[in-house]
């Protein structure tokens, strides 16, 4: 409650319809948690507004109804009056602006996270680390790579923290990790797409595979730059578009100090990646300005690139500044929950896109 208010949350946003009175709006499919977190007697207020080209849309009227009477008013045909709060106390006489009508409506019982991975699913988890020159020299206390006394920085805390939660969900805990942004041995060619422990096999074992190879790359390579996500977005997505059968789940985490320099071919890349069985987490490490990686984010609408529309939403950003404790130590478990906040929707939603089911279900 604020100033004696409910609050309210926009749960969804319908198409435009123009150059009509009576405006029939696209279905739309929208999950009972998001709508009215899961309960039938909450309220839901419906605003419905004239589309204005050169100015603010004007509020025609509002209703509030809950899922409950929305599913009874489907039996009963019901129509819901649109009020306008301020030409109600002007007008005497004023009863509505117009009436709604629901067309259809259905409810669908997706199946869960966990029956997915009980049917089979196997997560495929790959680390890809920033070691382009913004992070600062190694050897500096500065640096976000500059390995305190314990062995430890942020990006170790990162792989740490997310490692130890997901390395459960990797069936041979064998990860891909990868590195970019450096000039990398023998030849110190600069390089946005190598193996983090510099051979030719990507695979580390478990989180402190992770963490050794994190240290053996940083003591070998150099710093360089620019910061380029494509290349190891896509590396993941030729894994991802091999297994498409619902057996096989990929996760990439990239760790970065932030400002991307080809984030229209990123937005290119991520967008092309939604269609694939594969989510997204950026982790971001340090204080830079992160709003470029919000907008990848799609908790605000779907992704979109000169590629098209994403089919839905493959990215969590997640900053670690706001885990870190005064007395220095980091809250891993709050950390952890928020990057993977995320991804078991966006797995069953890949499934239930394609139609495929848990085994055994």
């Amino acid at each position: 409650m604020h100033n004696g208010k409910i609050s309210t949350t926009v749960v969804h946003t319908t198409n435009i319809v123009k150059n009509t009175l009576n405006p029939s709006w696209d279905t739309f499919s929208i999950s009972l948690r998001t709508l009215c977190n899961g309960d039938y007697e909450r309220p839901i207020q419906f605003d419905i507004y004239d589309w204005d080209n050169d100015s603010d849309n004007d509020l025609i009227g509002s209703f509030s109804t809950t899922f409950e009477k929305l599913k009874a008013g489907m039996v009963e045909k019901t129509e819901f009056k649109c009020v306008h709060p301020e030409k109600k106390v002007k007008k005497k006489n004023y009863k509505d602006s117009g009436k709604v009508f629901l067309k259809s409506l259905n409810v669908n019982i997706e199946p869960s996270f966990i029956e997915y991975i009980q049917g089979g699913t196997v997560m495929n988890f790959s680390v890809a680390v920033d070691f382009t020159a913004s992070n600062g020299p190694p050897s500096h206390p500065q640096s976000l790579h500059y390995l305190s006394p314990d062995g430890t920085n942020q990006y170790t805390q990162a792989i740490q923290a997310v490692g130890e939660i997901i390395e459960p969900y990797d069936a041979d805990k064998q990860f891909p990790a990868l590195g970019f942004g450096a000039k990398v041995p023998p030849h110190g060619q600069v390089s946005f797409e190598f193996f983090l422990n510099l051979i030719e096999n990507p695979y580390c074992n478990g989180v402190q595979g992770i963490l050794q190879a994190y240290k053996n790359a940083l003591a070998q390579v150099s710093l360089y730059g620019p910061t380029n996500f494509r290349p190891v977005i896509n590396h993941v997505a030729q894994f991802a578009k091999t297994y498409q059968n619902g057996q096989q789940y990929f996760v990439l985490l990239i760790l970065t100090d932030g400002i991307i320099t080809d984030f229209e071919e990123t937005k290119d890349a991520i967008v092309s990646a939604s269609a694939l069985p594969m989510s997204i987490i950026i982790v971001g490490v340090g204080d830079e300005d992160f709003s470029a990686m919000e907008a990848l984010d799609s908790d605000q609408g779907l992704l979109r690139s000169q590629g098209g529309v994403a089919k839905r939403d493959i990215v969590q950003f997640v900053e670690m500044r706001k885990f870190k404790y005064q007395n220095g130590l980091w809250n891993r478990e709050g950390l952890a929950k928020e990057v993977l906040a995320e991804v078991p929707n966006q797995v069953v939603k890949w499934m239930t896109m394609r139609g495929i089911k848990p085994l055994n279900s």
